[in-house]
């Protein structure tokens, strides 16, 4: 039985709340002219009551006087049940109480009319009092005839005009709530129609400043990423096909001529050769697994790893390469993360300053304390890189120089892992300054 859109939710809710508020006030506006009238009517009758109380005390209850303004009738009464006096409209009537009361005091009540027959109600005071010859007990009445008459007027009026107002407010906000969603409607169809096809189309941003247009905002960002993204992995597939096939073709042409002539003095460097682009395929493949799983929403792992242990391990042995690496790492630096990921950003950082340096690579480790960073740097006395590229090294299968690095084994992905690696790893990777050659520089969080 729930609306199950939001316009009928809102409109349900609002006339809801109304017609609450609207029974509220119409019971306490009733109440409270109830209250008023009976207290009026009340005041008339009991200033009568305790006047013709004050006679009969005082022995001089000849003859009662006529009822006064606002008051209707009034009986005097013994405590035997015996009428002593009646206005007018009671003569020859029996006493209106069965049983007179016994004690001496004044009691209010509201009587139906049925014991004066009259049709509306009765604010009966009784007042009982002493006087020489016993208790006696004066009745004084007052019709709410007036109460009854704006009793029922006032409940016919409200009985036509609370649900006139509730419809009246469900109408508008009917209309207000539908006018409100429109854009949210909008934005809706435009996202039904947008596939995997059509992520260059956007939703239609409203010329309001609320809400909805934020959320179109919002929207659109989601969709300039999410095309980003698609542009981004067509990419990404393209480049590793192209890759993949270079090194798959020179494997095929090498086992076509092994196959087309069988010497075997030319099979050792036949075999060398495929060996070579082998080892190229796997570890491309390698790269690309491991680029998958950067690109997964999965959180990255989370134990303490000794920073400095990984740093030495890595530059151990490349002391004697053709290009040396020499090492100033700080001792006892502990971050959060991956072992394996951190040994693979330190490595590529490495492999990427052996592979463009011209003398040497410096590989440094030192803590940040004022920011709690570890940071990696690794600085070549290469050619360097040019401002403008600073950021499109770390792009996926870019090569700033492509022939020197597809001779020296190089695939492009070895910066774009360790950014992705530092960026997973809540760290930054970035181009630094330096006089000469390129200076990678890795900021990590240290383990707390």
């Amino acid at each position: 039985m729930r609306p199950r859109s939001v316009r009928a939710q809102a409109t349900l809710g609002a006339s809801a709340v109304v017609a609450l508020a609207l029974g509220a006030a119409s019971v306490a506006l009733l109440g409270a002219l109830e209250a008023n009238l009976t207290r009026s009517a009340q005041a008339d009758a009991e200033q009568q009551a305790v006047t013709i109380a004050a006679l009969a005390a005082a022995g001089r209850l000849d003859s009662v006087p006529p009822p006064a303004r606002g008051t209707d009738f009034v009986q005097v009464v013994d405590a035997q049940g015996r009428v002593l006096a009646a206005s007018p409209n009671l003569e020859g009537r029996p006493a209106l109480a069965p049983a007179p009361p016994r004690i001496p005091g004044t009691v209010r009540d509201t009587w139906k009319g049925v014991r004066v027959r009259e049709a509306h109600r009765q604010r009966v005071v009784q007042v009982t009092t002493v006087t020489a010859n016993g208790l006696v007990t004066v009745y004084a009445g007052t019709s709410l005839r007036d109460a009854d008459t704006a009793d029922e007027t006032i409940m016919a009026a409200l009985l036509i005009a609370v649900p006139l107002l509730v419809l009246v407010v469900a109408a508008i906000t009917w209309r207000v709530t539908g006018w409100a969603l429109r854009p949210v409607e909008a934005i809706r169809a435009e996202v039904a129609e947008i596939s995997d096809r059509a992520l260059h189309r956007r939703v239609p941003v409203p010329r309001s400043r609320d809400e909805v247009a934020r959320l179109a905002v919002t929207m659109n960002a989601t969709l300039d990423r999410l095309e980003a993204s698609g542009i981004r992995q067509r990419r990404f597939i393209a480049d590793a096909s192209h890759e993949l096939r270079s090194p798959i073709t020179v494997l095929r042409t090498q086992l076509e001529v092994a196959q087309a002539h069988p010497d075997p003095a030319l099979w050792g460097e036949l075999v060398s050769g495929a060996l070579e682009d082998t080892v190229r395929l796997q570890d491309l493949a390698a790269d690309l697994l491991l680029l998958a799983r950067l690109d997964t929403s999965e959180p990255p792992p989370a134990a303490d790893v000794d920073l400095t242990a990984v740093a030495r391990d890595a530059a151990r042995g490349r002391g004697c390469d053709r290009v040396p690496v020499r090492a100033d790492i700080a001792p006892g630096i502990t971050v959060r993360g991956s072992a394996g990921w951190l040994s693979r950003l330190v490595t590529n950082l490495l492999d990427n300053g052996q592979r463009h340096a011209e003398q040497g690579v410096v590989l440094a480790l030192r803590v940040d304390r004022a920011r709690g960073e570890a940071v990696l740097e690794v600085t070549d006395d290469g050619a360097g890189i040019a401002p403008a590229d600073r950021e499109r090294v770390f792009e996926r299968f870019t090569r700033l120089d492509d022939a020197r690095a597809r001779d020296e084994g190089g695939t492009g992905l070895g910066l774009a892992i360790a950014r992705d690696i530092a960026l997973r790893l809540g760290g930054t990777l970035r181009v630094g300054d330096s006089p000469k050659g390129a200076r990678l520089v890795a900021r990590l969080p240290l383990a707390r």
